[in-house]
């Protein structure tokens, strides 16, 4: 695996589409790995990522309903959520690259706040401008992160590591590889944009473990009741 590799943004560019598909195979664990433009091959990857991980957990949900909507408070981000799976020549979908504000969740895959490893994707850009995922670079360790699910429950997750890796060394084991606690991965394109060599050259990972799960929210007789003032 290479070092984290520095971010570049590269100047008076115009936004382009995010690679159109993603690749899909099983990993030596026995997971599925998801390949944004990265090898099938991990050279020596460890099993986790190097930053330190949260030392606060909660204990993960049983299967669920699909998740909504995910929301990143320091990013400004609220971003409805597209089930996403595999075509006929076992490529992942990605969401609508028309849809500026639009993520898309692994729906084969472990339903955030469940045990395991979640998926979430989303562009970086489009033709028209910056797309959902535009400053996961930009984000710290100790950022939180909402999942909004169908049964009305959010999944609370804290970012513990943010990485970026060259498509040409991307680790999938670490970033895709089974996990017993609930864990969140968010994806997307990052470092240089090289029309020539096929767009962007690295992705950016950010790695969450679930910390708090919130209980749909209730409305209180007699307060906030419009009809009452």
């Amino acid at each position: 695996m290479s070092a984290r590799t520095p971010r570049e943004r590269p100047s008076r560019r115009p936004f382009p589409r995010l690679i159109a598909a993603a690749g899909l195979v099983p990993a030596a664990a026995a997971a599925l790995v998801l390949l944004l433009g990265s090898p099938l091959t991990e050279p020596g990857a460890p099993a986790a990522p190097r930053s330190g991980a949260a030392s606060t957990t909660t204990a993960p949900l049983p299967a669920a309903p699909r998740p909504l909507r995910v929301d990143i408070p320091a990013l400004h981000v609220s971003a409805p959520l597209v089930d996403l799976a595999l075509d006929s020549r076992g490529k992942l979908g990605v969401p609508d690259p028309a849809e500026r504000n639009l993520a898309g969740w692994y729906r084969a895959g472990v339903t955030p706040g469940s045990p395991g490893t979640a998926i979430v994707v989303a562009h970086v850009d489009t033709p028209t401008g910056p797309a959902a995922f535009a400053g996961l670079d930009t984000l710290r360790p100790g950022a939180t992160v909402d999942v909004h699910r169908a049964d009305g429950t959010v999944a609370a997750f804290r970012i513990y590591a943010i990485e970026e890796y060259e498509k040409s060394a991307f680790p999938s084991t670490r970033v895709y590889g089974p996990a017993k606690d609930a864990q969140l991965r968010l994806l997307t394109c990052g470092g240089a944009y090289d029309p020539a060599a096929g767009g962007y050259q690295s992705n950016v990972v950010a790695f969450a473990r679930l910390i708090a799960i919130h209980p749909p929210e209730s409305t209180v007789p007699g307060q906030n009741d419009p009809h009452d003032s």
